[in-house]
């Protein structure tokens, strides 16, 4: 699945890709997982039985080569936690994960510097092995912002305080704001515009720009959270067929790598019922 990939050193120490325009279009490379490495019905199904709760991520690592952590939306976790993330998973592994909500939601990128200091330096603990840093937005009404213009108005003043060695996915769920203003904002600072599979949102082929903003793309697998609710809340087995839509997300992912970008795709539970079906099956998709 991994190509050979230049990277360069930041100064803090951590590996960085090199910008997209000195990058060969034959050195990108895919990375896949599922959004959390755990949920209710994963064990006995994905996980063998019996199997101890510490030893899940260690097993997941074998099966695939990243994952997408959730639980930093709610809270920053501890430095043990992280630290032991980073000592259960092999050399290679990467971790995309979701910044607080504290952050995106509760102060809504005003006043959170400190929050973000204390995420950004536990996060690096993982070293190597951090990829994205997902800025989860989400839906704005107009008493919120009444524009996507004021809301990048008050990201970029964000940014000022954001240190610039990192990659950054941005998601938002106001589909009107997804426009070749928004993506050229996102182009400048170098932060990956996050395409989802979600129900409301435009699908890559109903975008009318160039969605590529950064020197990799985010990919999110999210399906219908509510429907599916009502279908299951053990997610042990697919329920949904999603073979035609994720035969389209291969081909707009491997469109992007032959790009010379790097592709970091997450699958949820709500997809199609258990996430690490769905990117067994895109995985196969892939290499058929």
């Amino acid at each position: 699945m991994m190509a050979s990939y230049l990277r360069s050193k930041s100064k803090s120490g951590r590996d960085l890709s090199i910008p997209l325009d000195l990058v060969n279009p034959n050195m990108a490379e895919l990375r896949i997982g599922t959004s959390a490495f755990t949920a209710a019905g994963w064990p006995g199904s994905f996980y063998p039985t019996g199997m101890q709760r510490h030893d899940f991520l260690t097993y997941y690592s074998t099966k695939f080569d990243s994952v997408e952590v959730a639980s930093t939306f709610g809270h920053t976790p501890s430095r043990s936690t992280v630290k032991g993330w980073a000592e259960k998973t092999p050399p290679g592994f990467v971790f995309s994960v979701k910044v607080p909500q504290v952050i995106t939601h509760e102060k809504c990128l005003v006043g959170c510097n400190d929050e973000l200091n204390q995420f950004l330096e536990t996060m690096d603990l993982l070293g190597d092995k951090l990829g994205p840093l997902l800025f989860e937005f989400p839906y704005f009404n107009r008493q919120a912002f009444k524009t996507g213009h004021e809301f990048l108005a008050r990201f970029s003043a964000f940014l000022k305080a954001v240190p610039r060695d990192y990659k950054f996915a941005l998601e938002i769920r106001n589909k009107d704001w997804m426009n070749e203003k928004f993506a050229d904002f996102l182009r400048e600072h170098r932060i990956a515009l996050v395409l989802i599979d979600q129900l409301l949102m435009p699908l890559p082929e109903q975008l009318q720009f160039d969605y590529v903003t950064a020197g990799f793309s985010y990919v999110r697998l999210l399906g219908d959270r509510k429907g599916m609710q009502t279908k299951t809340r053990t997610w042990d087995k697919v329920i949904v067929n999603r073979s035609r839509e994720l035969r389209s997300w291969v081909d707009v992912c491997q469109r992007i790598c032959k790009r010379g970008e790097s592709v970091f795709v997450y699958a949820e539970n709500h997809y199609a019922g258990h996430a690490p079906a769905t990117v067994t099956q895109f995985v196969k998709l892939w290499n058929s």
